[in-house]
């Protein structure tokens, strides 16, 4: 017998959605973090679909793949948002290449948290300033570090609310919907990335690889995440 995975889909859509219209009207203004993987692109689609006022923008850390100004392009020309984008502060960039090189961040956990730091996690502070929420794509099935999250919390780095709406939605039904509501996708997915970030902090996974495991693959996977993503705990 055949089982159909996905077959909750549209009550997680229906779960997701309320949620989206939820943050529209009670933590406005707010926004999402769109990095253009595919999780973010089923976000900007149900956004887009119901006239949601949120907020979508994109960190350029300067060093994204192609592919990913490709996806970035389609979703202006597909989706009536205006799509802000934030870039790193000139005098940090230039500061951490003098200091660490270009390519730093593979000499140690350190370096590669402070180019994080200056290529995203204070563009974003920039971003979230007067939001009362933001929200991301994050999935718990997508690392060993964020099994905790909840779908909502408070962020306490940045002052305001985070949403995770698709927190409980699995691969296969991240792609279903996809592919009913052709949503634009980065071409890098169909090459066995199935997690994008910069191009030379990312790439593509083998069979049986933790979906995750193309992110700075020479780190332990509990220190794989840039400094966006931190929980604080009690």
């Amino acid at each position: 017998m055949i089982v159909d995975k996905t077959a909750a889909l549209p009550e997680k859509i229906a779960h997701t959605v309320s949620i989206l219209k939820r943050i529209a009207s009670d933590y406005s203004p707010a926004a999402l973090a769109n990095s253009f993987g595919v999780e973010d692109m089923v976000l900007t689609d149900l956004i887009a679909k119901h006239a949601l006022g949120i907020e979508v923008f994109s960190l350029d850390t300067g060093r994204l793949p192609e592919e990913t100004y490709q996806v970035m392009q389609e979703a202006r020309a597909k989706y009536a948002l205006p799509l802000r984008v934030h870039f790193p502060r000139a005098d940090a960039l230039e500061a951490l290449v003098r200091e660490n090189g270009p390519n730093g961040f593979y000499d140690s956990v350190e370096n590669r948290k402070a180019c994080c730091h200056v290529r995203k996690v204070e563009p974003l502070r920039r971003a979230l300033q007067g939001k009362q929420a933001w929200i991301t794509g994050l999935r718990r099935q997508q690392s060993v570090t964020r099994t905790g999250l909840a779908e909502q919390e408070w962020d306490d780095g940045n002052g305001l609310e985070k949403f995770n709406p698709l927190l409980e939605w699995t691969t296969e039904e991240i792609w279903r919907y996809v592919k009913d509501n052709e949503v634009p996708y980065n071409a890098l997915h169909d090459r066995g990335y199935p997690s994008i970030g910069c191009a030379p902090c990312t790439r593509a996974i083998t069979v049986g690889e933790d979906i995750r495991a193309g992110r700075w693959w020479w780190e332990n996977p509990e220190t794989k995440e840039c400094g966006l993503h931190v929980r604080k705990h009690g």
